[in-house]
């Protein structure tokens, strides 16, 4: 009697403690979401932008009634773009504000640091802003990702723009850590499926601001063709310092360098800079009524314009809007995953590709395009290539 006892009260332990780690963050009238921006670090600009842009989607769904009557409290805590200080802030929401989910968090060193204090509870990493593989791959039931890999962007791009171009010199700058390896691993893949290798390639530290040495030794190679795994001000200090020293070759980026900051922070010079992207950038005098409509809703909430790092933020809060509306009213992480494995998200107001997921698709879309800076704006040149 008394091991019978013992056994049915272990049991009951465990479904508590299973119960727990389902339903966290979920009361009766909230769901509590986390996220970890970077509001002080080196892409400061695009924390914040991201943090704004899902400020103004939960407030619509609040304002709305919420998700199946629950309004969504959001959280976000800062990184500073510091891996270790992502652990910490993931420690943080998921064992002090015992968030439901992880949304949109930036940076690929930050969520490969956090994502196991999440796993640990069960809790979702819910489409991170990185188009790092990691984010999908190896699969794990808790990733969900919304972000083109930096590496498909370059592999599938590239080849294209070399023969566009004729270059006969491809070189490439890339930040040293998981970030930078992704963009360089994948237009080296580029390259290789044209037969073409690498002349030259250098690199810099996360957090750099000189970047003199690097132009140097590019210019050097006889470099006409640029890869930059490189983000905000390495952007514009690369291009800059190049066209000071009369240094002019094709340069090419990816999503993370696709930004309205480059072009207002950088000038003219970074006039011609190409960049592989999906969502596309809201400008307030957009032709799209809806898109323009909805740049200038932002500027009047916040009162500045808004980039396509508020679109991303916008996109990732309606997604999880979509699948846990799907999930019903008894929300919990194995109904979230189970309504997010039936979900197409379709192309929105951002021109962002159809997203699909499934039980062992983690990846919602794998399609790209390419964009240039003309006359101080990004224009799509391209239509979406798929890998």
């Amino acid at each position: 009697m008394k091991t019978t006892l013992k056994t049915v009260a272990f049991a009951c332990a465990l479904a508590a403690t299973s119960a727990w780690a389902q339903n966290q963050g979920v009361s009766k009238d909230e769901i509590v979401l986390g996220s970890i921006q970077d509001l002080s670090g080196p892409i400061s600009g695009f924390g914040k932008q991201v943090r704004l842009g899902m400020m103004l989607r939960v407030d619509e769904i609040n304002e709305q009634g919420g998700i199946n009557g629950r309004k969504i409290k959001l959280i976000v805590e800062d990184s500073a773009y510091d891996p270790k200080r992502a652990v910490l802030s993931a420690q943080k929401l998921v064992n002090q504000d015992k968030i439901f989910m992880m949304v949109a968090h930036i940076g690929t060193a930050q969520n490969n640091a956090a994502m196991p204090v999440q796993f640990e509870k069960n809790i979702v990493n819910f489409m991170p802003v990185t188009a790092a593989r990691e984010m999908y791959e190896p699969f794990h039931k808790l990733k969900y990702s919304f972000a083109v890999p930096y590496y498909e962007q370059m592999r599938v791009m590239l080849p294209k723009l070399v023969k566009d171009k004729g270059a006969k010199k491809v070189c490439s700058i890339y930040q040293d850590d998981e970030f930078g390896l992704e963009v360089q691993r994948g237009a080296e893949a580029g390259l290789k499926s044209i037969n073409v290798e690498m002349a030259e390639k250098t690199t810099y530290k996360r957090g750099a601001t000189d970047f003199s040495s690097q132009v140097a030794r590019m210019k050097g190679a006889g470099c006409d063709l640029v890869v930059m795994g490189t983000i905000i001000r390495e952007t514009i200090g690369t291009i800059g310092e190049s066209r000071k020293t009369g240094f002019s070759p094709t340069f090419v980026g990816t999503s993370a360098s696709y930004t309205d900051l480059i072009h207002k922070l950088g000038g003219p010079a970074m006039n011609g800079l190409y960049a592989t992207m999906g969502a596309q950038h809201p400008y307030l005098d957009e032709a799209s009524q809806p898109l323009r409509f909805w740049a200038n809703k932002y500027k009047t909430k916040f009162n500045e314009d808004p980039t396509v790092f508020s679109a991303y933020g916008y996109t990732i809060i309606d997604a999880f809007q979509r699948a846990a509306s799907k999930a019903g009213q008894n929300l919990t992480t194995d109904s979230f995953i189970k309504a997010m494995d039936t979900m197409v998200i379709p192309q929105d107001m951002f021109g962002s590709a159809e997203a699909t997921y499934g039980p062992k698709k983690r990846l919602g879309s794998d399609s790209t395009r390419l964009s240039q800076i003309v006359d101080g704006k990004w224009k799509v040149i391209s239509d979406y290539v798929k890998p």
